[in-house]
C-alpha cells in the first residue's frame, strides 16, 4: 500500500487538537482524512505529535497510506484544495510501507512565545504576560532541563501505567523583542507537560519561583504543579528522524513588531 510522508502547518486556533476524537469534527487529521477519502481509497492518517486544541503547528509530520499511487505534488494540491485555509499541507515524499510517523521520530521540538507587551496583531500566537518578567532567572531554570527528569509534576496524568520519565535532549530560553522564546526537544512529552513548564518558568520571572524550586519540581519534589499556560503560544516546531539533525535558528515564528518611538519615522 502506498504510504506517502507528508509536511503539515496548522493554526490551532479552531480546532480540536491533532487527534480525531469520536464525533468531534474539528480535528486537525480528521480534516486530513475527509479531504483524503473525498479522491483516494483505504485512507489511513497518522502523525508524529499529537497537539492539544489550540496548539499550532510549523512543520508536523504525519503519514498517509492510500491505495493509489500518485506524484507527490499531485498529491500535495489534491489536498490542499479540500483542506480549510488554516491547515496546509507543504510537502509529500514516497516512503517504505512500514514507516509511522509517531513511532519512527526520534526527537519532538516545540517552541513557546511570550509576550511582553498586549499585541493587537499576535495575539492568537502568544500568551501575554502583563507583569515584569526576570529573563535571566527564566534562562538559568530552563538550562536546567537538560537530561532525564520525572516530570510527574507538570503533567494532568491520563494513563496511570505510562512512565512519567522523559529524557529532554535541550531547552533554551531567549529573548526576541518583546518576546521569550522557549524551546525544549524530547523523544516524547507528557499531556500538557510543555505549557506547565511555560507556566512555571513564568513563575520564576515573576520572582514567585526560584530557580533551585523549580528544578526541585522538575524531579519531582512536591505537589503537582496546576498552572497551565494557555495553548495560543505553542507550537511544534518540528520532528526528526533517524539520521536527521534539528537546525532552525530560534528566533519569533509569528513576530510581535516593536513600534517606533512617538515623534519619528523610517526614512524612506
Amino acid at each position: 500500500m502506498p504510504n506517502y510522508k507528508l509536511l503539515i502547518e496548522y493554526e490551532g486556533t479552531r480546532y480540536s487538537g491533532w487527534q480525531t476524537q469520536g464525533n468531534t469534527p474539528k480535528t486537525i487529521q480528521g480534516n486530513l482524512i475527509r479531504a483524503a477519502r473525498e479522491v483516494y481509497n483505504r485512507v489511513d492518517v497518522g502523525g508524529a505529535g499529537r497537539t492539544d486544541a489550540g496548539v499550532h503547528a510549523i512543520a508536523q509530520v504525519a503519514h498517509l497510506k492510500i491505495k493509489e499511487k500518485v506524484a507527490p505534488l499531485e498529491l500535495v494540491r489534491s489536498l490542499n484544495d479540500r483542506l480549510p485555509h488554516d491547515i496546509c499541507v507543504l510537502d509529500a515524499s514516497p516512503v517504505d510501507e512500514e514507516f509511522h510517523a509517531r513511532h519512527d521520530a526520534k526527537s519532538r521540538i516545540y517552541l513557546y512565545q511570550i509576550s511582553r507587551r498586549r499585541t493587537a496583531f499576535a495575539k492568537p500566537f502568544v500568551w501575554w504576560i502583563k507583569d515584569r518578567l526576570d529573563a535571566r532567572a527564566m534562562e538559568q531554570a530552563a538550562a536546567g532541563l537538560a537530561g532525564m527528569h520525572d516530570f510527574s509534576l507538570f503533567t494532568d496524568r491520563r494513563n496511570e501505567n505510562e512512565s512519567t520519565k522523559v529524557l529532554v535532549d535541550s531547552a533554551q530560553l531567549v529573548e526576541a523583542g518583546d518576546l521569550l522564546l522557549f524551546r525544549i526537544s524530547a523523544s516524547h512529552f507528557l499531556w500538557k507537560m510543555v505549557r506547565k513548564l511555560v507556566a512555571a518558568l513564568v513563575e520564576v520571572g515573576r520572582g514567585n519561583l526560584s530557580p533551585d524550586e523549580f528544578m526541585a519540581l522538575v524531579d519531582g519534589e512536591g505537589a503537582r504543579f496546576e498552572p497551565t499556560a494557555p495553548p495560543s503560544g505553542l507550537f511544534f516546531e518540528a520532528v526528526t528522524f533517524q539520521g536527521e539533525r534539528f537546525e532552525r535558528p530560534l528566533e519569533p515564528v509569528i513576530p510581535v513588531v516593536s513600534p517606533l518611538p512617538m515623534g519619528r519615522s523610517r526614512r524612506r
